[in-house]
Parts: structure tokens; sequence; C-alpha cells
């Protein structure tokens, strides 16, 4: 019992959704419908994704971007070509698949030069730019592309309304960046020659061809949104199986099981009738608050699913999911994969982290939550 009780101490998030799913199934008893609502295809691409780049980790893959860093004399630039590298890529890859690419070299850059009190800040500010990057795309994150998907509007009508939060946000990244810095705005950096020069094992190379191929068929599953996703997890499994399986050993299971919780609970709500009803009366003409405010039971992903039926305003439903990941760690599952990348590497900070990352992005929140109330007047079609 103590080694159980330290385990769901140590794993808060996992505690929430665990107690949440179990709740859940008290609510709407279990049935086959429960396995088909839970998204496989989410759980599918995060297994592969997290036994990839951890693969990344062990092989020094991504040791040719940490010297182009080390390259950088001064903490903003450094600091901007990050929270930017997120912002951009998570418009093709997904929002979660950005931060799991950044977020731990982010944590490699700063513990190398000995700047590990901007790691915090820093990672939040990546969590923003990942939520608010992907907005613009129909395929920048899960509640994205369900809604694109359901409203039937075009790519180029979806971008144009999603383009003005897109580029506002932004600019306010770059101030907030700046507000960091504001002590010393040319605040230098270095890295010690060791970490900037340090070379994977030359008799390894097979493994980390092996890994790239791998990363690159995630990347196309994930951006041609094919149905057949699960073929893909069955090749990554077996080429690690065959290649490097001591990989499994490492593997952030706790984050799988934390998604896997959340997704029974939020199907469970909404397949009650009696929560239907209520929501059914009470969601139209309020997309954006209930969206935002649902989103912090459920996260946005589930949310968009249980609300679209009930939505008159397509708008308000679209930004206000896109705007609910700013208020907490559920809002967004992104950011659940943001904490624990970094409770892994310093588990003893949790609730620091949970303190820097409420206090960032309800910063962030508060300036943008008005103007995208006001544009969920402007419709869709």
């Amino acid at each position: 019992m103590k080694i159980i009780a330290g385990f769901l101490k140590k794993e808060p998030m996992l505690t929430v959704s665990a107690a949440a799913a179990v709740i859940s199934l008290f609510i709407t008893p279990p049935s086959k419908r429960l396995l088909h609502d839970i998204d496989w295809h989410t759980l599918g691409t995060l297994l592969m994704m997290l036994c990839v780049l951890e693969g990344f980790k062990q092989e020094k893959i991504l040791n040719p971007l940490l010297r182009f860093t080390a390259r950088m004399k001064h903490t903003v630039p450094l600091t901007l070509f990050l929270i930017f590298g997120v912002f951009f890529t998570s418009m093709f890859v997904t929002n979660d698949v950005s931060l799991v690419i950044f977020v731990p070299l982010t944590i490699l850059i700063f513990r190398a030069a000995k700047k590990e009190q901007y790691i915090l800040p820093v990672i939040s500010m990546e969590n923003i730019a990942a939520i608010r990057g992907s907005l613009l795309m129909p395929f920048g994150s899960p509640q994205n592309l369900f809604l694109f998907t359901q409203s039937g509007t075009g790519v180029r009508n979806f971008m144009l309304h999603m383009s003005p939060l897109c580029i506002m946000s932004a600019v306010l990244l770059v101030i907030f960046v700046l507000v960091l810095y504001r002590k010393d705005i040319r605040e230098e950096i270095t890295f010690p020659p060791e970490q900037a020069e340090s070379k994977p094992a030359p008799e390894r190379r097979g493994v980390r061809i092996a890994y790239l191929l791998m990363f690159a068929l995630i990347i196309v599953t994930i951006v041609s949104r094919t149905q057949y996703w699960y073929i893909a997890v069955c090749i990554v499994l077996a080429v690690l199986a065959a290649a490097d399986r001591q990989i499994f050993r490492k593997v952030d299971y706790v984050l799988l099981f934390t998604f896997l919780c959340f997704f029974i609970f939020s199907s469970s709500v909404a397949a009650n009738e009696r929560i239907a009803a209520v929501l059914s009366t009470a969601v139209a003409g309020h997309e954006y608050w209930w969206a935002i405010g649902l989103s912090q039971i459920i996260s946005n992903v589930p949310a968009s699913i249980v609300l679209y039926p009930f939505t008159e305003n397509f708008a308000g439903l679209i930004y206000g999911a896109d705007t609910a990941g700013l208020c907490s760690l559920i809002g967004s599952l992104a950011s659940v994969i943001n904490y624990r990348i970094y409770v892994r590497e310093y588990p003893q900070n949790g609730r620091q982290f949970i303190k820097v990352f409420t206090l960032v992005s309800w910063a962030f929140f508060i300036i943008v939550v008005i103007p995208g109330l006001l544009l969920s007047s402007w419709r869709f079609f």
C-alpha cells in the first residue's frame, strides 16, 4: 500500500485521470461503445513518438541542433528560436508532437548552459506556442481536425478566420520573451564545449538511421491523416523490437495511461443521456464559454466532440476550444505532455511546474480571451 500511495503521490495527473475514469464508469456503465470512442489513433501516434524520441535522446540524434543553438550567444534569440520552432512545427505535426520534439531539447540546452532557472518559463511559453500556433491549420490539433471535418468549410476559409488570433499570439509571445529577460535583454549564454561537440557512437549508425526513418514515417502518418495509422504503429514497434528493444523500458507509459483515462472519462460523460439533455438546452448561444469551461474538466478535444452536436455558433466553439488550453493543465492534453516531460527530468518540481505554468498561461489567457470572444461573432459560414 505504501508503494502504491507513493506512486500515486508522485504521479498526480495519472491519479486524477484514473479517479475521473473510474467515477465516469458509474455515470455510464461500460459498453462496446466505450472501446469505439477511445481515440486509439492519438494513443498509437503518441506511443510511436515517445519511443522514437526516447531513441533520439539515447542516440544523441538531436546533437546537430544542439550544436546549432550553441552558436547563439544571447538568451533572447535562443529562446525565440525554440518557442517559434514549436509555434510553426505545431501547425503541421500537431501541437503535442511539436512539444515532444522541442521541450526535451529546451531542457537539454538550458541545463547544459547552466541556465536552469529559465527552463520553466520557457517551456511554459512553448506550451502557449504549441496551442496558439496549431490553431491556424485544420490539422494543427485534434480538436481542429475534428471540427474542420464536421463543419465542411474550406481550408482557405478556415485559415482566414484563425489567422487574427494566430498573428496576435505570435506578437504576444515576442513580448513575453522580452519581459522574461527584461533585467538584461542582452544576457549571454555559453555552452560547455563537450556538450556542443559530443558525438554519437559510430557503431550505432545503423540504429540512428532506423530512428530517423521511423520518425519520417510518423510525420507522414500524421500529416497525411491516413486511416491506416495502425500499420505505422506495427512497423515502428517491430523495428524497435528488432533493432533496439531496450528502449521499451524507458518509454513514459504513465503519459499513455493518463491519456487513456481521460478518453474513458470523456466518452462515458458524453454517452449519458441526462448530461446530453442538459447540454442541448444550455450550450446554444454560449459556445465560447462552454468550450473553455468544459475543457477544464475533460480537456478541449473531448469537449469539442461533446459540444459540437449542440452548437449553433461554430466560431464560438472552435475559438473557445483553442483558447481553453491556456487555463489549466487539463485544458489541453498537449499541456499534460509538457508536464510529463518536465517531471521526468525534475520529479521533485511538479508543483513548481504547475505554479509557473499557471502564472504564464493565465497572463496570456487574460489578454486573448476577450478578442477571441469578439471574433466568435465572425461566422465561418
